[in-house]
């Protein structure tokens, strides 16, 4: 159906957390796959769907072992994993230095994940800019989402990506003390290098519920209430 890519600049700030966020709260079959060439956390952060641990050589590692002569959207399945809450999970490379050996396959899973049938993909591609390779998947999204923090630094990061990565759109990590006036001045800086500009609380307490049992508290979370609107505009933006 669709595939939408979040990554970051500077630091990642919160990159796997609002991909999970948001695929949490997804409002269509969907799979969070992690594609980040530096490594995934999701095998040390949630628990498998039984509560034990995912398995850290089923995902993207044991794809790659599998799909050297072709890699067909259908192959995917074979590799993911459910998660705490019944969330279907393509887990990421555990180290940057597996990727070495994976530099052909970033185009050919692009596409496979772009042609997922009858569910939606979020890829978490982490920080930009280690592995140019990572830009043949990017170019197969059809939503581009960079994370920011409101901070001089970090928008001064973003604006520099953005001159040379094609994105959609722009999240802000924002304080929920000033939630709404972060996002309104990342939005005057980026101006119209992209068509929207988005928010998602900052929100520790929340973060750290995704990674236990998911359930009411968490869902009244500022995080997940936020990441409910956020993926609201990304369907509609389609």
């Amino acid at each position: 159906m669709a595939l939408i890519v979040l990554a970051a600049d500077k630091g990642a700030p919160g990159v796997t957390t609002a991909a999970t966020a948001l695929a949490a709260v997804w409002p269509r079959p969907v799979l969070l796959a992690e594609c980040d060439p530096a490594g995934g956390d999701l095998a040390y952060r949630l628990p498998a769907a039984d509560g034990g641990v995912l398995n850290t050589g089923k995902g993207l590692l044991s794809l790659g072992a599998t799909a050297r002569r072709g890699l067909e959207p259908a192959q995917l399945h074979q590799h993911t994993q459910k998660i705490v809450g019944g969330l279907d999970v393509l887990v990421g490379l555990t180290h940057g230095e597996q990727a070495a050996g994976l530099t052909w396959m970033w185009g050919p899973l692009g596409r496979a994940l772009a042609a997922v049938p009858n569910a939606d993909v979020i890829a978490d591609c982490g920080r930009l800019g280690a592995h140019p390779q990572l830009d043949d998947l990017i170019a197969e999204a059809e939503q581009v989402v960079l994370l920011t923090r409101a901070t001089l630094d970090h928008v001064a990061h973003l604006r520099e990506r953005l001159q040379i990565t094609k994105a959609h759109g722009v999240a802000v990590i924002a304080d929920p003390r000033n939630y709404r006036g972060s996002i309104d001045d990342v939005r005057r800086i980026v101006g119209p290098a992209v068509q929207y500009v988005h928010g998602l609380a900052h929100d520790p307490k929340g973060a750290e519920l995704l990674r236990g049992q998911w359930g009411g508290r968490l869902d009244r979370s500022l995080l997940i209430r936020t990441a409910r609107d956020l993926a609201q505009r990304l369907v509609t933006q389609r």
